[in-house]
């Protein structure tokens, strides 16, 4: 589609020369010929960018402008003057012009300057796009009484410098909260940056965070500054702290007290000024009892503490989550929207999700998928998800079995298959959560059937 240009001038051989060039580079042009005709026109039209003359009769450019800046602070207008004074430029900024032409027009500098500015509107919708999408991306979606609970506290906490301990199973959306809690502080305009303590291997956990010079280790080829330094003046989340060795919990522990970095092979500490999120989905206290947490370090990142409440503690939101997640994922990949039958968001609303939101939101985009008419049906969640309320353990659907013996079987099947899926179908892991040898493991999967769902 043609970018639109509108030329306000009351000189029609200006008006007639811009348009017959603007309409050869392929724009479409539109023309008035005085101020208030151009103003009118600009709401019809709504152009992508306005030449507007400075001196006309009645109502002039300057004063135009000024009108048009505060009905549309997002105009785009380049103001053209005959005899443009420093005193007229210095107006013409301060109105919100963003550049100014003189009399007579210079082709070459005419099409320079459409292309620059033409790209500013590309970048300023590009970075409006991004700003929707990170919101949305970070929305905390529901109306349950916990939720709301969860945001009043948010709400609270947020402009306060306290740390937060955030709690919660995996999939729930403790980085959501963290993010919430940034966005409403103070801090919101500087960096959140976010560690992921499970994910970085323990011997580089301390690189990682503070930062080491060149030459301090094996791999260490320039100076790099770690998350502390980074997140200055900000908001530093880290997740699953409870993974985290105890060597760096006690030097995190430091820089909480003293409130200085000090690279890995430097010798000046580093004054940083950050505020702490924490998270973690295990039970701390239990951690602190078997000697694999510090409780120094706890009660310094325990000031406030939020609980994540898992899916089944709020199926009331479990529609609302749907319809976010079909809208949101729609828009991110590129692909036609979907309605969903009421009949299907109840029977999602029904199932157990041991992933909590995150194995939600991962059906929904399969269903956006795959389901194969242009409304999710019942039948859809059938084929495509199937009876996950009997095999996660879901009691509402256990209850309906007839004898003692056939519960007892359905109940370990659906435990078995809950916690396959916490751990990834990594039977190793699985054997040792549930404290049995892995061969036990292997005969039940092969006694009730058992196989990794496809993607």
């Amino acid at each position: 589609m043609a970018r639109r240009i509108l030329v306000v001038d009351d000189e029609p051989g200006i008006r007639s020369a811009l348009g017959q060039l603007l309409e050869y580079e392929g724009y479409d042009v539109r023309t008035a010929s005085n101020a208030t005709e151009g103003l009118s026109e600009y709401e019809r039209f709504r152009p992508h960018l306005v030449f507007m003359d400075i001196k006309m009769a009645g109502l002039d450019g300057l004063e135009a402008l000024r009108q048009l800046k505060q009905s549309d602070p997002g105009a785009l207008v380049v103001m053209i003057s005959g005899h443009a004074t420093i005193k007229t430029a210095v107006e013409a900024t301060q109105a919100g012009a963003y550049d100014i032409l003189e009399k007579p027009l210079d082709t070459d500098r005419i099409l320079v300057l459409l292309r620059n500015a033409l790209e500013h509107v590309d970048l300023a919708a590009e970075n409006q796009r991004l700003r929707e999408t990170i919101e949305t991306r970070f929305e905390i979606v529901g109306k349950s009484f916990v939720i709301r609970s969860l945001t009043d506290q948010i709400e609270k906490v947020a402009p306060t410098p306290a740390r937060v301990l955030i709690t919660g199973e995996n999939g729930t959306g403790k980085e959501l909260v963290a993010r919430a809690i940034h966005k409403h502080s103070p801090r919101k305009a500087k960096p959140f940056v976010e560690v992921n303590c499970a994910a970085i291997p323990s011997e580089l956990i301390e690189s990682e965070l503070f930062g080491h010079m060149k030459g301090s280790f094996t791999g260490a080829v320039q100076d790099r500054p770690g998350k502390f330094e980074q997140a200055d003046t900000g908001t530093l989340f880290l997740d699953e702290i409870g993974d985290m060795s105890l060597n760096a919990q006690a030097k995190v522990l430091r820089v909480l007290q003293d409130g200085v970095v000090t690279r890995i092979g430097g010798q000046r500490p580093l004054k940083v000024d950050v505020r702490v999120v924490a998270a973690t989905n295990k039970e701390l206290e239990e951690e602190i009892a078997n000697g694999r947490f510090r409780e120094d370090l706890y009660y310094r990142l325990n000031v406030v503490p939020l609980r994540v409440p898992p899916l089944r503690e709020r199926r009331e939101d479990v529609p609302l989550l749907v319809r976010h997640f079909l809208a949101l994922l729609a828009r991110q990949d590129g692909l036609a929207p979907r309605e969903i039958e009421d009949a299907a968001l109840q029977r999602l609303a029904e199932l157990e999700w041991p992933g909590n939101v995150r194995e939600l939101r991962n059906t929904v985009e399969r269903l956006l998928i795959l389901a194969s008419g242009p409304r999710i049906t019942l039948g859809d969640v059938e084929r495509l998800v199937g009876r996950r309320a009997l095999e996660s353990g879901g009691l509402g659907a256990l209850t309906d079995i007839g004898t003692f013996e056939e519960f007892k079987y359905a109940a370990e099947r659906a435990f078995l298959v809950a916690k396959l899926r916490q751990y990834d179908w990594n039977v190793s892991e699985t054997a040792r959560a549930l404290d049995m040898p892995r061969s036990n493991v292997y005969k039940k999967i092969e006694r009730y059937g058992l196989k990794r769902e496809e993607a």
